[in-house]
């Protein structure tokens, strides 16, 4: 077990702290510990470039936790009525209908290797702008009311767009052509 990895299973552990702190109503905290899982991302990458510690393991488990952090804080900013309900159905179902389509090919002996879009990194990086600055809103009790509202809204859209790319991308592979970048 690497240190980016050991680093990695800590953020995943983290999660249900960060859960805990949103539905506790301890924004501030749930905040801070957003920040923390963001600089252990980074702080694991760069380990894991810089001195060589990559390992397959990680590839996977870096992605996962990831995806584990942000799904838990919009469902839980959901509960507690911070974010739209909306989004984060959509937002979720998106990441959900990713999975199902990977599993379903697998499940017919034609896997599909899922390279990340262009427009999905821009959607990771909405995302989680938009969770930090929601925590943020709510921590410190700004009124950022109009820069939540537009960020949502392009959350919102490059959900959308992402999905749409990775049907096509899914439909093209299943049809028997290959999946582009």
């Amino acid at each position: 077990m690497s240190i980016p990895n050991l680093i990695t299973l800590a953020r995943i552990l983290l999660v249900p702290v960060v859960v805990w702190a949103i539905t506790s109503d301890a924004m501030l905290f749930a905040f801070v510990l957003f920040v923390v899982a963001g600089l252990s991302d980074a702080i694991d990458g760069f380990l894991a470039k810089r001195f060589g510690m990559a390992t397959e393991l990680g590839a996977y488990l870096d992605p996962l936790a990831d995806k584990v952090l942000v799904v838990s804080i919009y469902i839980s900013l959901g509960i507690v009525e911070a974010i739209p309900r909306w989004l984060v159905i959509l937002v979720v179902s998106r990441d959900l209908l990713i999975v199902g389509g990977i599993i379903l090919s697998w499940l017919v002996g034609n896997p599909v290797v899922v390279k990340p879009l262009l427009v999905s990194k821009l959607n990771t990086v909405a995302q989680i702008f938009f969770a930090g600055l929601v925590l943020a809103n709510l921590g410190f009790g700004w009124n950022a009311g109009i820069a939540v509202t537009l960020t949502a809204a392009i959350v919102a859209v490059l959900t959308l767009l992402s999905v749409g790319f990775y049907v096509r991308e899914w439909v093209r592979h299943m049809n028997g052509g290959t999946v582009h970048e």
